[in-house]
């Protein structure tokens, strides 16, 4: 029995990646397809772009892109995402979130969704980028003394959220391993005289520009050599690989919240 999987965004870029990488698996299928209602692909098949039919057409009404479900994979919007929460709560749908930017109230909803449902959230559904938190976590242990911290990072010029969630979860890793609290800690700009660094901060520096995926750094400056952890990415197939090993993940578990650490085992 294959795992019917239904895809937000559909016909947005990372959408249709999710859609490629799911008609390649043997082991899923697609079940759905859902978009906003302003969208010209309303009504359209969800596989048109690829020359061929699936026979699911992409809809904007929740309740039939969920109808055949049993996980939906979502990289919209915070408030669309939030909308798509209470449906698959509602159809015992289970849920992938890979969008970022929720707001506190947006991360209680979801937490409160997961007792209800399954769910794996997390700002990055890569398997590099997750195993890179791993390594910047165990930096941040052992160069918890003379060296300065800073997150790099570079997006393409649609993204609207800065920081990205992907450099947030960086600078929570980071922080937690340092006893820090990210909230007290982060500095998210330098403009003017702003005097010596602070050794206790983290520093977060933003890129947007041009069709760069997404590219991370994290910065271990000490005196005489530093440390560089990157991971870049060249295309978005790496996250829609990791989405699909999190719905993997999912199938056998009814509710609770997870992250990609979770699916992956590094915990």
């Amino acid at each position: 029995m294959t795992l019917a999987i239904a895809i937000a965004g559909a016909s947005g870029r990372m959408g249709r990646m999710l859609i490629e990488a799911v008609l390649a698996t043997d082991d899923l299928h697609l079940a759905g397809a859902l978009d906003i209602a302003a969208s010209p692909s309303i009504g359209h098949d969800a596989t048109e772009f690829l020359g061929q039919k699936s026979g699911v057409i992409i809809q904007s009404d929740l309740a039939l892109a969920l109808r055949d479900a049993d996980v939906l994979i979502d990289f919209t919007r915070p408030e669309g995402t939030l909308e798509h929460l209470q449906a698959c709560v509602k159809h015992q749908v289970k849920l992938i979130i890979g969008t970022t930017g929720f707001d506190e109230a947006g991360k209680v909803a979801i937490r409160a969704a997961a007792e209800k449902t399954s769910i794996v959230f997390a700002p990055n559904m890569s398997v590099g980028v997750n195993v890179t938190f791993k390594l910047i976590e165990m930096a941040a242990k052992i160069l918890s003394h003379g060296y300065d911290i800073e997150i790099i990072e570079a997006h393409h010029r649609h993204k609207v959220d800065a920081p990205s969630g992907t450099a947030l979860k960086m600078g929570e890793i980071v922080a937690d391993a340092l006893g820090r609290d990210l909230k007290q800690v982060a500095v998210y700009g330098r403009e003017g005289v702003t005097g010596e660094r602070d050794p206790s901060t983290i520093g977060f520096a933003t890129i947007r520009g041009g069709d760069i995926v997404g590219d991370h750094t994290v910065l271990f400056a000490g005196t005489g050599e530093r440390i560089e952890i990157s991971h870049k990415s060249s295309s978005r197939a790496g996250y829609a690989q990791g989405s699909l090993r999190a719905a993997r993940f999912l199938a056998d578990k009814p509710t609770g919240l997870y992250d990609m650490q979770d699916v992956l085992g590094l915990k």
